[in-house]
């Protein structure tokens, strides 16, 4: 169970006597996450937290994160505003936030306790990546003002955004958290603060329940995906001559990420995968599905779609166009489809092959 912000909010006398120092002010997803991955640790489970700019009062403390102009490991020192302040984590572009930096360092030990594995066992080194790249490198980014896409290139090809997406980042999850501008302040001095503190460690909370939930989803259903995936793709010739079609003859799994890793890994760019065949549930006579592989695992585009004819087709009329039996729909786009057997999904899939 969660623990409440008033509990969180232990004074420095309290728990294990060891103190988190940060800002006081407008709070940032980076250093709202910094605070709590410590505190998933154990050494820093029963920390306080000291929100202040005052160097004398920083110096108390144990760790300092985000403020104090000091990045040095050894003292658990971990700001990144200073100039010439260049850090990236290892293979990344991004310069880090204070976010990166908790993670970079103690990123291994919070994995290998969740996984309950040693943290140089390959499986935290494959999660440490992962996490970072789909996760924190995103808050690096927005803290450092680095954009996802050259501007300059974008404004050079003329593009302009369709629609709005809503301003829904992980940075705006803490940001939308920070008192408003009219919201009433306590005359008080130490009642103001003690009431920023707490909107505060409800945003450290709010993004770690994000963080956590990724690792677990990782931990427990990416990374075993991963084996899984690997025997397919391995298998993939077995059902094309060109290793175009691969299947997943038990069950479907996560299976992007993993294939495009692989193929990363093989070297290989004219024997990539186009379709992915896999039964819609577990279970004997289920029906399968088919679908076709995006060219990244972000996109609506995919490498090849199935044929144009098919699209928006259903059952009978499935059957008429692709001349194929057992046909069960075609989407309008054209990224999957499915079938009531798997006979019949490879059909289409060696079908879809040559169009």
């Amino acid at each position: 169970m969660a623990e409440s912000a008033a509990k969180r909010l232990k004074t420095s006398e309290a728990g294990s006597g060891i103190k988190i120092g940060t800002h006081n002010g407008h709070f940032h997803a980076d250093e709202a996450l910094a605070v709590y991955m410590l505190r998933l640790l154990p050494t820093y489970a029963d920390s306080s937290l000291v929100r202040t700019r005052d160097p004398a009062l920083l110096e108390t403390c144990h760790t300092v994160v985000d403020v104090g102009g000091e990045y040095d490991p050894a003292r658990n020192r971990y700001d990144h505003h200073q100039r010439t302040f260049t850090t990236t984590f290892p293979g990344r572009p991004t310069k880090l936030s204070s976010a990166g930096l908790v993670y970079m360092h103690f990123g291994k030990s919070i994995i290998a306790q969740h996984l309950q594995k040693p943290e140089d066992s390959d499986e935290v080194g494959v999660l440490w990546n992962k996490l970072y790249e789909s996760f924190i490198e995103a808050l690096d980014a927005h803290d450092n003002g680095i954009s996802a896409y050259d501007p300059d290139k974008i404004a050079e090809a003329g593009l302009e955004k369709r629609f709005s997406t809503g301003g829904f980042t992980l940075g705006a999850l803490v940001g939308r958290l920070n008192p408003n501008w009219n919201d009433p302040i306590p005359t008080d001095p130490v009642e103001a603060q003690a009431a920023e503190d707490e909107k505060f460690v409800r945003a450290s909370q709010r993004i770690g329940e994000e963080f956590s939930h990724d690792l677990d989803y990782f931990a427990r259903a990416w990374l075993p995906a991963r084996a899984i995936v690997q025997e397919a793709y391995a298998k993939r010739f077995q059902f094309d001559p060109e290793g175009r079609v691969m299947v997943f003859e038990g069950q479907s799994v996560p299976w992007k990420d993993h294939l495009y890793t692989l193929e990363e890994e093989e070297g290989s760019t004219d024997k990539k995968v186009l379709y992915v065949l896999y039964p819609e549930k577990p279970v004997p006579g289920a029906k399968w599905r088919i679908q076709a592989v995006p060219v990244t695992k972000d996109s609506f585009q995919s490498r090849k779609a199935l044929p144009e004819p098919w699209r928006g087709a259903r059952d009978q009329q499935l059957d008429e166009v692709s001349g194929i039996p057992g046909g069960v729909f075609i989407h309008a786009s054209g990224f999957i489809g499915g079938n009531k057997t798997f006979e019949g999904a490879k059909a289409m899939a060696e079908k879809a092959c040559a169009f």
